[in-house]
């Protein structure tokens, strides 16, 4: 990690992110499959095996694109969705939501069993985050976290960038970010310095597998990644796991 990159996720990111939460939305609907990639993630936590009003989390919720994914999903869902930018959940609280739907601000590292029994009456039934776990400081205290958010048996799904293991996927992420993202970014905010940062800290997480034992490391259990269709595949995918039942 080198050290621009290592200060923003120590919390300077945060900044970038209140900048340029006015244009983030017009900046994803540009990303072909932006959304439909959300949605699948979202489907992958296997809302048929939800209880019938299942409690999520949405960590990393950003404008509200994630939750919407997940509401689509699980319509009958209690949801809350947490982020550390007051920007970008300014712009998912400006949007139409039924009352099952709340936006929370705190750093996914700021959570606690007491919280989710505060604001979602008992531990939840699914933890989703995207774009999250590679801008956290210590990705691994995140991770316990989660876990201990879940209750027995819960899901957590993340939706991540891992190019680390691809030498073709570390090629074609650094140039979409050369020639669309960082200009696109520039042009819509007035700043290609997130941008920047975005294109630096894919580079450096972790790998696929690497990821994949960080969430075992956690105490998840049937830990498994898939990755995305399109011109993202092999550098977005889903990681799923679970918190094991009470026993074992």
């Amino acid at each position: 990690m080198d050290t621009t990159t290592g200060a923003k996720r120590d919390g300077a990111v945060t900044d970038g992110f209140d900048h340029a939460s006015a244009a983030y939305d017009r900046l994803v609907a540009a990303s072909p499959g932006y959304h439909a990639h959300l949605g699948l993630s979202a489907r992958r936590l296997d809302p048929g095996a939800l209880s019938p009003e299942p409690r999520i989390l949405d960590l990393g919720c950003g404008t509200g694109a994630s939750t919407a994914a997940l509401l689509r999903i699980a319509p009958s869902a209690r949801i809350i969705g947490v982020d550390a930018s007051e920007g970008m959940l300014a712009a998912a609280r400006a949007k139409s939501w039924p009352d099952t739907v709340s936006f929370h601000r705190a750093r996914a590292e700021e959570l606690t069993p007491e919280w989710a029994a505060e604001h979602l009456g008992g531990p939840v039934d699914a933890v989703f985050g995207a774009y999250l776990i590679r801008n956290c400081p210590d990705p691994d205290l995140a991770l316990s976290v989660m876990r201990n958010l879940l209750r027995p048996g819960g899901r957590l799904v993340l939706h991540e960038y891992s190019v680390a293991d691809s030498v073709s996927a570390r090629a074609v992420w650094s140039a979409v970010c050369r020639g669309v993202i960082i200009p696109a970014g520039r042009a819509l905010s007035g700043s290609d310095e997130l941008f920047r940062y975005l294109w630096r800290s894919v580079l450096e997480f972790d790998g696929r597998r690497a990821l994949l034992e960080r969430m075992r490391r956690a105490g998840l259990v049937s830990v498994a990644s898939a990755p995305m269709p399109g011109w993202q595949y092999g550098i977005t995918h889903t990681f799923a796991g679970m918190r094991p039942e009470e026993g074992r």
